[in-house]
């Protein structure tokens, strides 16, 4: 491939929160050195900070789509020279602002954008995971899409790295084949006639669905799924701390006590979403809302003789500065160096059960981790897991 344009989208939340240049510089290094020793030309065409440019997840806002779209495919954007003087020259801009917030920029020679995607070029996503993926695939394949004006769309070949959704083929071309992920744990309980209900706002909204169900979207029993997807606002996290924990405890009480559900999922984001901020204050107010939002679901669970299983997936909130050694960096002025990725920290996993009368235990010396528990929940329904689950962790006595 001789010609070959690289639309960078910046993380800042999963590493470092201002770590773009120790991506970007290797990466400009690299397409030189390939241009200048095979006479080819590839080069930076355009970027942006994932949380506002091209990665939008379940539907929470496509203008994050549109802001990508205009600045890969149309090349309507700030221009810069080359992305590192674009990183340098937004930072001073808008002091303050990490990676994943970075505006969209755009490179260009000339005065003229050197990548915009047009009819005839092959376009590959390099995202394994489908959430940040599912939109912009769309955008670029779908004949009739109603959220954004994409005209002129170029005529282009387009493949994920993976299949995103493979009950709604998105995208149809992709480089590797998704994992076959089947039996989980609610497509069983679907099976057998349990119902279940599940519940987030929208920033979670998948990962109690999509993710829940092998990255299926849609449900196994439309009669016995209910999916409650709670809108989330478009203002930063830091700002509104508390999101929409409050909602989510409404909505969850209300179904529990229709006694129409089994099973009950929700997720509340604040610990995560909140974390990746980097803004301890925020970070706290998120967390003391999770707090209160438990503090009215387990009484009603005391009502309903019901059990709770509160854990997570991983840390954030738990370390809201980088560390090492057991002690806090700091930057060059001396203030402690926000983190803004996840933690490697083990994560609590509490069995709430008001009628609890030691009729099981935990197993003793169990490496336990988040697949064990679906075997835990079938046990505590009344249910015997498959034998090729792994383990629960309670035994019965």
């Amino acid at each position: 491939m001789k010609r070959v344009r690289v639309h960078a989208l910046l993380d800042g939340r999963d590493v470092g929160e201002r770590s773009a240049l120790e991506y970007i510089r290797p990466t400009q290094e690299l397409l030189d050195k390939i241009s200048r020793e095979n006479n080819f030309d590839y080069q930076i065409a355009s970027g942006g900070g994932r949380m506002v440019t091209t990665m939008d997840r379940y539907n929470a806002d496509w203008d994050v789509v549109k802001r990508g779209w205009d600045v890969h495919v149309h090349g309507h954007g700030d221009l810069f020279a080359s992305a590192k003087e674009a990183i340098v020259k937004i930072r001073q801009q808008h002091p303050g602002v990490i990676d994943q917030d970075l505006p969209p920029f755009v490179i260009a020679e000339d005065g003229a954008p050197i990548g915009k995607i047009e009819d005839g070029d092959s376009i590959i996503f390099f995202n394994f995971r489908g959430d940040r993926a599912i939109e912009i695939s769309r955008a670029f394949e779908e004949e009739d899409l109603s959220y954004f004006d994409r005209s002129p769309r170029p005529k282009v070949e387009y493949a994920g790295m993976m299949q995103y959704d493979g009950d709604l083929l998105i995208p149809k071309q992709y480089l590797v084949d998704p994992p076959a992920i089947s039996r989980t744990m609610g497509e069983l309980l679907a099976n057998t006639g349990v119902a279940q209900m599940a519940c987030s706002e929208t920033q979670k909204f998948g990962h109690v669905t999509y993710f829940w169900n092998g990255n299926r979207s849609g449900k196994f029993n439309d009669d016995l799924e209910e999916y409650v997807n709670i809108v989330s606002d478009i203002i930063p996290f830091e700002q509104r701390p508390w999101m929409k924990s409050a909602q989510i405890t409404d909505t969850t009480i209300k179904l529990l006590r229709s006694n129409k559900y089994r099973l009950c999922r929700i997720n509340y984001p604040n610990g995560d979403m909140v974390g990746h901020t980097g803004v301890l204050r925020s970070a706290i107010i998120g967390v003391e809302s999770v707090d209160l939002g438990l503090s009215r679901l387990l009484p009603v669970l005391d009502e309903l003789q019901g059990i709770a299983l509160i854990t997570a997936d991983h840390g954030n909130s738990d370390e809201m500065f980088e560390l090492k050694k057991g002690k806090v960096i700091t930057d060059e002025s001396g203030r402690p160096k926000a983190k803004t990725s996840h933690t490697l920290n083990p994560v609590p996993f509490i069995i709430y059960d008001p009628a609890y009368q030691n009729e099981y235990r935990l197993k003793s010396n169990l490496e336990a981790g988040l697949s064990n528990i679906a075997a835990t929940t079938l046990e505590l329904l009344g249910y015997v897991p498959p034998d090729d689950y792994d383990e629960s962790m309670i035994e019965f006595v």
